[in-house]
């Protein structure tokens, strides 16, 4: 048997024990990380070296910030703020998290950091109002990343220059168009399915919350100060959030010990442990493999929903925006010539849809700062879990909407 298809294998025995045990499918996945890289000649430094410590440290960090600020009630003040724009009726709390999601993430901040700012304010907001953390998490991910392609956000800069690199430049607002209407259509389909299960009102009427103290005053003004050195000053996200998470603890403006206390460690071993062993995979030629079975299944009239499932495949399993947009988009017109016929810009719409819905699976950044949102472990499990099946089904979703539509918008 061969490394790339033994890492196959051992990625999907990794995912089916994380349907059928409660076991944390992190910690199986990291030994075997060590037994795909052992079978495949490596030292078990070169298997540590894969470990996604820039993805730690962005969920450590962001996780820090935002328990440091649910600890002092800033959020909890600031989640019944953004309530009383629903006026009681907790069936528009959902769509609220949407809206303001894709906002922040087309204005230039982008997906991940559109989600740490949302998600934590969104639980909160869901709990009182009996709403599921599954729809609250679709909710704001796929709110997060209908906004992640505009030209003023830092993905949406890498697909429009790397698909300008190839003469399929000139179309900045139609690739964000075109991942916003794919996002808006599943979230309202999911939307429509789930919001069943939530109560038209809240139980109880909506209160004005108490003025913000000066420790929740400080605790907004050092979390604004990070999104604006982020979004403006293009501060690294992960260092940025420890160095407010200090300033907040060096103010006493919250209670480090319980802080700490309360970050979810169990989640963060779960995706940062499965993100390791998908990196190993892809170190040894699995997603390599499994790239070049799919790939002879093309053919012109298929060429767009088959490029779709294939990159929402390997984005699924790896970043999109630093993997997925880079190596494909410059392929498109040659893909093109290589099956015969097929619409370039239509196939570069197609890379750009397949990779990014699937992004709500916690495999992702954004799928994971949405779990590490949790505390409470078992919940913080189970929607590990949702979102991995959510996102998995999405590379089909997006193979059959790009299937159906990526021509048609390519033509607009």
């Amino acid at each position: 048997m061969s490394a790339a298809l033994a890492s196959l294998l051992a990625l999907l025995t990794a995912i089916v024990l994380s349907f059928v045990s409660r076991l944390n499918v992190g910690v199986i996945a990291i030994p075997l990380a060590w037994a795909v890289g052992a079978y495949a000649g490596r030292a078990p430094d070169t298997v540590l070296a894969v470990f996604p410590s820039s993805l730690f440290v962005t969920l450590a960090g962001v996780t820090l910030l935002f328990s440091l600020a649910e600890s002092n009630g800033t959020i909890g003040n600031l989640a019944a703020r953004l309530t009383l724009l629903a006026s009681g009726r907790s069936r528009l709390l959902p769509p609220i998290a949407f809206v303001i999601a894709c906002a922040i993430s087309t204005c230039g901040p982008g997906a991940i950091p559109a989600t740490a700012l949302v998600a934590p304010l969104a639980f909160a907001m869901a709990g009182p109002a009996a709403i599921p953390p599954f729809l609250t998490a679709l909710m704001v991910a796929n709110g997060a990343n209908a906004g992640n392609l505009s030209p003023l956000s830092a993905v949406g800069i890498i697909a429009n220059t790397r698909m300008a690199s190839v003469g399929l430049g000139g179309h900045e607002w139609k690739v964000w168009a075109a991942n916003f209407v794919a996002h808006a259509l599943v979230t309202a389909i999911a939307y429509v399915v789930l919001v069943r299960a939530v109560p038209r009102t809240s139980a109880s009427t909506p209160l004005r919350p108490p003025a913000l103290s000066r420790q929740q005053w400080t605790t907004v003004t050092v979390v604004s100060a990070w999104i604006l050195s982020v979004v403006v000053a293009g501060a690294p996200i992960a260092l940025a959030s420890f160095a407010a998470a200090a300033a907040l603890i060096a103010v006493r403006a919250a209670d480090e010990a319980a802080a700490l206390k309360s970050m979810p460690w169990a989640a963060i071993i779960m995706v940062c442990g499965v993100s390791m062993l998908v990196a190993t995979a892809e170190k040894v030629g699995g997603l390599e493999l499994f790239t070049t079975l799919l790939a002879k299944l093309a053919t012109p009239e298929t060429i767009n929903g088959v490029i779709a499932f294939v990159t929402g495949v390997i984005s699924s399993a790896s970043s999109t925006s630093g993997v997925v947009l880079p190596t494909f988009l410059p392929t498109a017109p040659g893909l093109a010539q290589q099956v015969g016929g097929g619409d370039p810009l239509a196939i570069a719409l197609s890379i750009n849809i397949g990779s990014a819905l699937v992004d709500v699976s916690p495999l992702s950044t954004i799928g994971a700062i949405c779990v590490a949102a949790l505390s409470e472990p078992a919940a913080a499990r189970d929607l590990f879990r949702g979102m991995l099946i959510w996102g998995l089904s999405m590379t089909i979703v997006g193979a059959l909407i790009c299937q159906l539509f990526a021509g048609w918008i390519a033509r607009l």
